[in-house]
């Protein structure tokens, strides 16, 4: 069983940054994939950013050259720092762990994103 749990979301200005994080306890297995989703109101579910153990990155793009996802394996800890932010980019992220060992996928409980003037 995996644990994650989510931090960092709030309201932010257009223009500003935040940073979320993502820690993840429980059985961890070598092989496996971590990253973001988000979900706006009235909209589907989509992914944001992905990253595997050995460090491969994918993005939406709509966030690239904003976002970045980057991981500090010692803390089992995944980040995703969005700069240059905008209203659409208001969503509820959350943060997924997918091991294809157990082909189960993992779930945060969200952070509130809202980017606002």
């Amino acid at each position: 069983q995996v644990q994650l749990v989510e931090s960092g979301g709030g309201l932010v200005q257009p223009g500003g940054s935040l940073r979320l994080s993502c820690v993840a306890s429980g059985i961890i297995f070598s092989v496996h994939f971590m990253g973001w989703y988000r979900q706006a109101p009235g909209k589907e579910r989509e992914l944001v950013a992905a990253m595997t153990d050995g460090g491969g990155t994918a993005y939406a793009d709509s966030v690239k050259g904003r976002f970045t996802i980057s991981r500090d394996n010692a803390k089992n800890t995944v980040y995703l720092q969005m700069n240059s932010l905008r209203p659409e980019d208001t969503a509820v992220y959350s943060c997924y762990y997918y091991s294809p060992v157990t082909r189960s996928t993992h779930w945060g409980q969200g952070t509130q994103v809202t980017v606002s003037s």
